[in-house]
């Protein structure tokens, strides 16, 4: 459980720091000291380039559930699959099942759903970076059939 929580502070720690192109890098760590390796770097979409809030949750989805289609008003999304596998379905980009270590960024405004397809859990770190505190944090979106 320590490993788990030390992955989530430190994916915690380098999503919020700078969500500023879509590249991983990975950071020299002085001998003993702790490893800082980031997983996102990219400009915010759709925000007016403003953040006054993030916020950061772990989503945990036992095999056959769903969230949902919804969408963030003012919030960009981002999803870190941290063990067991994750769909995203994403409006206008079509599923994309993501594995543990894989991510996805979610513009705002954009319709979206995420569900666990597996036979076992998952965990995602999720956190959204929002432009107005004011909107409500997540909008229920009826979708055709």
């Amino acid at each position: 459980m320590t490993l788990i929580r030390r992955r989530f502070l430190q994916l915690a720690a380098a999503v919020a720091a700078a969500p500023v192109g879509t590249q991983i890098v990975l950071a020299q760590a002085p001998q003993g000291g702790p490893k800082l390796t980031q997983i996102l770097r990219n400009d915010l979409r759709g925000q007016d380039q403003k953040v006054q809030e993030t916020v950061v949750n772990v989503l945990e989805m036992a095999p056959g559930t769903a969230a949902p289609w919804h969408m963030h008003p003012g919030a960009q999304e981002i999803l870190f699959v941290i063990e067991g596998s994750v769909t995203v379905e994403i409006e206008g980009q079509g599923l994309k099942v993501l594995k543990s270590g894989e991510i996805v960024l979610i513009s705002a405004e954009i319709p979206h759903l995420a569900r666990n397809d597996g036979s076992s859990g998952a965990r995602a770190l999720v956190t959204h970076s929002r432009a107005d505190k004011e909107k409500p944090f997540v909008v229920v979106v009826k979708r055709a059939t």
